[in-house]
């Protein structure tokens, strides 16, 4: 094999699979590319949310969505953990930044929602709107997050923690 040179750092990697290059051989393919890492951080906040269809009558709406559906709705202290994948960058051995990573989910997400009302606070749940089951949340932190993150950086996980007995969950793989 030549030689190959890291572009970000100029080190030059004579090894087979060129290893100061942080690549690795895809089977078959005589190619090289960077291994993808994960990093993963765990971020809390507290919010209300109410299950609640207006065109339908009380009744319809305790059949459908049992006490969450009693207004003016109840609340949770989620848990969110976001993963990120990208290459080790050579510098600082980081997937990301922390310090940009809690910034942007503090500013995009948390910001957002930390005690308030779901329904309220965010258009998506209006009356009439989406409910803000968990699912639709974490749907709504992906459409956040993932325009946001820095070239490189990819959102590969997502999952919101409702309380001990409940969770969703967003996959990169699952698309």
């Amino acid at each position: 094999m030549k030689p190959l040179q890291d572009p970000r750092t100029g080190a030059v990697s004579t090894a087979g699979a060129g290893a100061g290059s942080g690549g690795v051989e895809a089977a078959g393919e005589g190619a090289l590319r960077d291994p993808s890492f994960r990093l993963e951080r765990r971020y809390r906040f507290s919010a209300s949310h109410l299950y609640r269809r207006p065109e339908w009558s009380d009744e319809e709406n305790r059949a459908r969505f049992g006490k969450c559906a009693n207004l003016p709705g109840h609340g949770h202290n989620y848990r969110l953990f976001v993963t990120v994948r990208g290459p080790l960058d050579p510098l600082t051995g980081f997937v990301a930044d922390l310090g940009q990573l809690d910034a942007l989910v503090a500013d995009l997400v948390l910001e957002r929602l930390d005690h308030q009302h779901l329904n309220a606070a965010v258009p998506e749940f209006a009356a009439g709107a989406l409910n803000p089951s968990s699912e639709a949340l974490v749907r709504w932190i992906h459409d956040q997050l993932a325009p946001a993150l820095p070239a490189g950086v990819g959102l590969a996980r997502l999952r919101l923690e409702e309380d001990e007995d409940l969770a969703a969950e967003w996959h990169a793989e699952d698309g």
